[in-house]
Order: structure tokens, then sequence, then C-alpha cells
């Protein structure tokens, strides 16, 4: 897959005129963002990344539209778990309603600059070295264990040691002004908790790339599509964040789900790199297989969820 210079500079021009949009359109008076806010927007980027995925088909052939469908949506759904701790950050800091849309947006946009740069290096490593699919598989299933097993764990808000850092190190403020990122604290200049709050959720989400990135390389080598698809399930994820708020905690099965799919992808990328580095008849899995058994876990996942929490109301209604 040879992508043009062009091609990459329109791709980063966009990203930043969507973000730029939607600085304009949503954040330029803040409000509480509603159900319905959000359901258009979710609507916008889905719609948005099935645009792309057609023009990816059209421009370099239907293997690689596949391979951006079935990383989009498998680097969607990992993201989906970022959204609990994103709850329990916002709580920490008591964002107000009115601000949460403007700290996911400007977390997001950190997240998506610290993700670019590990998608590099990944990229540097597959090219230069065949066994780096040895170490993602063997990790991603070290890593699926590790989800399946912290079903019950909730997220530690203050695990974050960028934020203890700053907070004992820089001048903070503990009152919110606005949308400002500093204020005047005793006559010197502080960091306002947005800011804190904005950079919480950058660099926490890059705890989680260290595994859904490897899992996209999984379904596709090409650094230019784990970018893209990165990008679209990022920019995504803030509107789902509205739009799932209050049934996050009814998605009970989401970890297992999770943990299958990791697994499912580490072992992929073992039998890819038993096929590349050794003459053993290893096979190897297709990408419309991944699509099919991802969106298969997705859905058994979600239906079982539901099936348990009504059954679980019922219960307490009676």
């Amino acid at each position: 897959m040879d992508v043009p210079g062009w091609l990459w500079a329109v791709t980063l021009l966009t990203l930043v005129g969507v973000i730029a949009l939607d600085l304009v359109i949503v954040d330029r008076r803040p409000h509480p963002f509603t159900s319905k806010d959000a359901l258009r927007w979710v609507i916008f980027y889905v719609c948005m990344a099935a645009a792309f995925a057609v023009f990816i088909a059209a421009y370099f052939g239907p293997a690689y539209g596949g391979q951006f469908v079935a990383g989009y949506l498998m680097e969607y759904s990992l993201s989906v778990d970022n959204l609990f701790v994103f709850l329990v950050i916002m709580g920490s800091f008591a964002v107000p309603t009115a601000l949460q849309h403007r700290v996911l947006l400007v977390g997001i946009v950190i997240a998506l600059i610290l993700r670019g740069s590990l998608i590099v290096l990944g990229a540097q490593l597959i090219d230069r070295f065949q066994g780096t699919f040895y170490i993602f598989g063997i990790f991603l299933l070290y890593t699926a264990w590790k989800v399946w097993a912290s079903e019950d764990n909730e997220p530690d808000p203050n695990g974050n040691g960028l934020i203890r850092w700053m907070s004992e190190h820089v001048p903070t403020s503990t009152e919110y002004n606005g949308t400002h990122l500093t204020t005047r604290l005793a006559g010197t200049r502080a960091l306002t908790p947005m800011a804190m709050v904005m950079l919480a959720i950058g660099t926490t989400d890059l705890l989680f790339a260290l595994d859904s990135i490897p899992a996209v390389f999984g379904i596709t080598s090409e650094a230019y599509l784990v970018f893209t698809v990165n990008a679209f399930a990022l920019m995504g994820l803030r509107q789902l964040y509205f739009l799932l708020q209050g049934l996050l905690g009814r998605l009970q099965f989401l970890n297992r789900g999770l943990a299958v799919i990791l697994a499912f992808i580490g072992v992929k990328l073992l039998l890819e790199a038993l096929h590349a580095t050794t003459d053993l008849a290893v096979p190897t899995i297709p990408v419309w297989f991944s699509l099919v058994f991802i969106v298969g876990v997705l859905t058994i996942t979600a239906l079982a969820s539901v099936y348990v929490t009504r059954t679980d109301d019922h219960g307490e209604a009676e």
C-alpha cells in the first residue's frame, strides 16, 4: 500500500478542520450535551468512517477497505472501555456538565497526538523486525487475561503519575475559571482543573493505546490505516460518551467481550509471525473472518448484557 504524501496531508488537514468545526459549532457556547446532540454526532462520525472505508476500497482495493472496517470496529469497541475511566476522571475533577464536551475534545486531541508517535514506532518495528508480531501477540494474550481478570476492578483516577507530579510541582487551582486553562492564584499564574482534567484524559488514554494499537496492527500493518482507524474511533468516542453515559454500567459483559477479541488478535498475530519466520505450514486468519468474529463477539456481548440487565431489573421490581 503506497500512500502518497498528498493523501497524508489531506487526511491531517481534514482532521484538523473537523476538530475546528466541532469547536465552532458545539463549543462556541458551552452547554450541557444532550443525548439527541450526541446521537446526531455519533451518526455523523460513523457515516464519515463508512465513506472513508469506501474511498479506501476504491483507491487501494477492497482488501484494504476490509482492513479499515475490521480495524475501526475493533478500535471503537476497545475504546468504549475508556469511557468508564473517563467517567471516573470527570467525577474526580468535578467537571461541570457544560464543560465536559470541551474537556473530552481537547483530551482526545492530546491522545491522538500521543498515539501517532506509538503508531510510527510500531510501523518501524514491524518493517525492521519480522519477530515484532511475536511480541505483539504475546502482549495481547497477556492483556486479554488481565482484562478478563479485572472485570470488577474500578479504575483509579489518581493512578496517572504525570498528573500527580504536576499537582505537586506546578501551581494549580481547585476552582474552574470557565474554559480557561490558567488563572491567577495568590499573584501567580496557576493551572485550572480544566487544564489538569484534559491532560489526565489525554495521557491516561495512552495506557489503553498500548494494547489497542498492537491489536489494530494485527488487522493491518499499514501505518496509514492504523492512524486513520484511531482517528475515527477517538473522534467518535466523545459523542458516544454522552450517548451511553447512563448505560455504561449496564454493559456487564463488555470486559469479557474485549478480552476475547484481544486474545483472538493475539493468536492471529502469533500465527502470522510463525508463517513469516518459519517454514511451517501455519494457517493465517483472513481479514473477513476477523471482521465476522469481532462483530459476532460484540453482538453476543451486547445481547447478553441486555438480557441479564432486564432479568435483574425484573427481579428487583418483584
